[in-house]
């Protein structure tokens, strides 16, 4: 699962690949990409939160296409993390992509609770740093069986509320 390149080449790739228009960063790692992408692409709107406390400045009022979390969770309670990933999924952020090392707060089954995917181990300055993923896209699929025709009394759907 070990990938070839550094952070920033990873992050880079995965806002070449998704073209935001508006893009949130957290984290030193993430705030030099993204000020390289502003630079490269100069109508592109770029917010950056504060890593000691990103939750007081999480703008709430807009949609982002893309936001980079990097350096930031390790530093962080759990609460308030959980809290930061939870708000940008919660609020519409199209794609979230997290670097995080290793840290006893942070565990495998603590993103995919928030519906997030591990993609890579990347080597960072200061140790291993795990890719964490969200696309809103992808996230809930759709499945055959959730539609009326699969109930017990398709003919009551959309008749009678209990």
């Amino acid at each position: 699962m070990t990938t070839t390149g550094s952070p920033r080449e990873i992050l880079a790739r995965i806002i070449d690949s998704t073209q935001p228009e508006t893009l949130l960063c957290c984290g030193s790692i993430a705030h030099e990409v993204a000020a390289i992408w502003q630079q490269h692409k100069g109508n592109a709107r770029v917010r950056s939160l504060d890593t000691t406390d990103p939750n007081a400045a999480l703008p709430l009022d807009t949609v982002q296409d893309l936001a980079l979390i990097s350096d930031t969770l390790e530093h962080l309670p759990h609460d308030e993390g959980a809290l930061l990933l939870g708000q940008l999924r919660n609020y519409g952020t199209h794609q979230i992509a997290v670097l995080v090392g290793d840290t006893p707060d942070w565990a495998f089954t603590d993103f995919i609770g928030l519906g997030f995917r591990r993609h890579a181990e990347v080597q960072g300055d200061h140790g291993i740093l795990t890719l964490y993923t969200y696309n809103l896209d992808t996230y809930n699929h759709k499945r055959a069986w959730n539609n009326p025709d699969n109930w017990a009394n398709p003919e009551m759907w959309g008749k009678a509320w209990w």
